[in-house]
C-alpha cells in the first residue's frame, strides 16, 4: 500500500499536485488573540466599506427620511450594496486586512508607549503639584517593564531591543 501511494502523486481539486492546489488557510498563520482580531476585522471591514462606498451611499440616501417602508422601497439598493460587500468580503481581502495590521503594528506600539509614557509623567507633576507621597519605585520599575515588554504576538511577546519579555519562573526541572 505504501508502494502505491509513492508511486501516485497525489492531486488536488485540478488534478495538480496537493501541494499547489491545496489552498493556504492564511499567509499570515500566527495566531492572535481576541483583541487584535478584532482588529484586523476593523481593518477588513473598513477595506470592504471603501470598496463599495458607492453602493452604501446609494442604500443610505435611500434609506434617509424612512422607517419602516426601508426593505420595500430600498430592495434594490440593499441587494446591489450587500452583492458588492459579499464580492468583496472573500479570504484574499481578509489576508491583505491582515498584512495591513501587521504593518502598522510598529507604528500603534509607539504610540501606545507615548501615551503610556505621558501618562507617566502627568501623574509624577499631579503628585508633585499636590504635596502627594510618591509612588512605590517598585511599582514604577514594574510599570517601566510593562513598556518595555512590546505586545503579543502569536503567544509571545515581541523582543525589543531593551530586553523585554522574560518572566520569573523555575527553569529547573520540577523534584
Amino acid at each position: 500500500m505504501a508502494a502505491a501511494m509513492a508511486t501516485t502523486p497525489p492531486s488536488g481539486r485540478d488534478g495538480k499536485n496537493a501541494t499547489e492546489g491545496l489552498p493556504m488557510p492564511s499567509r499570515n498563520p500566527l495566531p492572535l488573540s481576541a483583541s487584535q482580531e478584532a482588529q484586523v476585522r476593523e481593518v477588513f471591514n473598513a477595506r470592504v466599506r471603501m470598496q463599495c462606498q458607492d453602493e452604501i451611499k446609494a442604500f443610505a440616501d435611500c434609506a434617509r427620511n424612512r422607517t419602516f417602508t426601508i426593505p420595500f422601497a430600498c430592495r434594490k439598493m440593499s441587494h446591489q450594496m450587500n452583492s458588492c460587500m459579499m464580492a468583496h468580503a472573500t479570504q484574499a481581502e481578509h489576508d491583505r486586512a491582515r498584512e495591513e495590521w501587521f504593518a502598522t503594528r510598529m507604528e500603534r506600539a509607539r504610540e501606545r508607549e507615548r501615551k503610556e509614557r505621558r501618562k507617566i509623567e502627568q501623574e509624577k507633576f499631579h503628585r508633585e503639584w499636590w504635596g502627594l507621597p510618591e509612588r512605590d519605585p517598585e511599582e514604577v520599575r514594574r510599570e517601566e517593564a510593562k513598556l518595555r515588554q512590546g505586545e503579543r504576538v502569536g503567544g509571545g511577546y515581541e523582543k525589543r531591543g531593551g530586553g523585554g519579555g522574560g518572566g520569573g519562573g523555575n527553569s529547573q526541572g520540577m523534584k
